[in-house]
């Protein structure tokens, strides 16, 4: 752990400063007005539509629809009546009639590129949906009482993901008026259907990553203070999410039990067993099941039932172990009570880890921009299907990392003891401080013009 103290200005930082200042209120503004549009996994439509104007109003080649995500590879996808009420909802609430033909089906997500010359590909990621939560309506909560809270019942961003956003568009501001360009190519990949570890592969699969150099994805940190950095996350788990559907046969309960298979009493003695299974030694495993569903009525023996489960490993191959585990617990379940069964794969991601040598040039570029204070962890926890795309890049031979960015609402410090008002995320009342949007902007702006100026000076 360190701080970067602050080296001599040159002319980029000097263009930095300048730009972030005065994008203040813009920052601030696009935040909100996505946390207003709160969108979940592949129905962000007026999400997409609001970062493809930002984008192609500051010379991005934007690309949205199909050319962003590979369509067989996506996880997850609500039903298409659900996908087609929301994609209706965005153009009531303004969203551009033209681009959101484009993506008809939950094909959500935007990328916006520019080239200039022979030079390094440099990928930026930034998620942007939001959780199905109820927001709160107190007075307490900022949203709430400054009058940007969510227009969609039961859907908030309660995860920072509306402040990625702007963190993105704020970049790609800064960087498109820089006077004297970048050379090679500049890729915003704006991710859609984080949540879930659902969105990620779609836009590995489409060949997004294929020709990146370096990948750097961000995120904001809950007890983190303003100006705190982690340049380089890792030790994600490695996580299935799975929904488990069982179809059995319904009769009286009563009247003629015996013609009955119970898909409850399925479900329930799969969620049971599922619980005690036993943890592998080879390292950190989990499995939970989040929610049941079942039943029509008190005295009809239920014959369909669901489980939204998942597992977690601290590898890949700890993970897939607890995964096929679980699938054999479900299918015994199943034949006990003699139903049918059918295991659905909703997400999927994998472990990966920041290349430290990238990870170390974001705390050089903090030194130019800051002063700010840079931690080492060793494991964030959780997951984060950013993976799929630092691994995708690292297995041909560019850099990763994952930068996190402090930007508690409390100003709690990580080294804090009193941590009694931290806003913790994937909550009703999480918010942020937004002073940390610009905060990012500069250091992310500051690392790409970094490694687009060292390439060109080693080639």
């Amino acid at each position: 752990m360190g701080t970067a103290s602050r080296q001599d200005a040159t002319d980029d930082d000097c263009w930095i400063e300048r730009e972030a200042q005065r994008m203040e209120a813009e920052l601030v503004r696009n935040r909100r007005e996505v946390h207003r549009h709160a969108e979940s996994a592949w129905t962000e439509f007026w999400t997409t539509s609001y970062i493809a104007k930002r984008l192609a109003e500051s010379g991005y080649n934007v690309l949205i629809g199909s050319d962003v995500c590979c369509d067989s590879a996506r996880m997850g996808v609500p039903p298409d009546a659900m996908v087609e009420q929301h994609r209706c909802r965005a153009l009531e609430q303004g969203a551009d009639a033209d681009l959101l033909k484009a993506m008809r089906g939950g094909l959500t997500g935007a990328i916006g590129s520019r080239s200039q010359g022979r030079g390094p590909v440099i990928a930026l990621r930034f998620d942007i949906d939001a959780l199905e939560l109820l927001e709160s309506k107190e007075l307490t909560h900022r949203p709430t009482r400054e009058g940007f809270a969510s227009l969609n019942d039961g859907v908030c961003h309660a995860c920072g993901h509306d402040g990625h956003v702007a963190i993105g568009l704020g970049v790609a501001s800064i960087l498109s008026r820089l006077p004297e360009g970048l050379p090679g190519t500049l890729r915003l990949i704006f991710q859609p259907a984080e949540e879930g570890v659902r969105g990620a592969r779609a836009i590995v699969a489409a060949g997004h990553l294929s020709d990146v150099d370096y990948v750097i994805g961000c995120h904001l940190l809950s007890g983190w203070a303003v100006g705190e950095f982690a340049s380089g996350l890792g030790g994600y788990a490695a996580t299935r999410k799975f929904d488990v559907r069982f179809l059995g046969e319904a009769a009286h309960a009563g009247g003629s039990p015996e013609g009955g298979r119970n898909a409850l009493l399925a479900a329930a003695t799969a969620a049971l067993h599922l619980h005690a299974l036993p943890r592998h030694h080879g390292g950190f495993t989990r499995v939970h099941v989040g929610r049941m569903e079942a039943g029509t009525g008190r005295n009809v023996i239920p014959d369909r039932a669901l489980l939204v489960a998942e597992v977690r490993g601290g590898t890949g191959a700890l993970c897939q172990s607890m995964y096929e585990r679980a699938a054999r617990v479900v299918a015994a379940a199943a034949a006990m009570y003699g139903c049918a069964v059918d295991i659905i794969l909703m997400g999927q991601a994998d472990t990966a880890q920041s290349d430290p040598d990238l990870a170390r040039r974001v705390e050089n570029a903090g030194a130019h921009v800051g002063p700010f204070t840079f931690h080492d962890v060793d494991a964030i926890g959780g997951s984060e299907d950013f993976t799929e795309m630092m691994r995708a890049v690292q297995a041909r031979g560019g850099l990763a990392t994952s930068v996190g960015i402090g930007g508690d609402y409390h100003g709690i410090s990580r080294d804090d003891a009193n941590r009694s008002g931290l806003l913790a995320p994937h909550s009703g009342v999480f918010d942020f401080d937004e002073r940390a949007l610009g905060v990012a902007v500069r250091v992310l702006s500051r690392l790409v013009i970094d490694l687009a100026r060292e390439a060109q000076e080693t080639t």
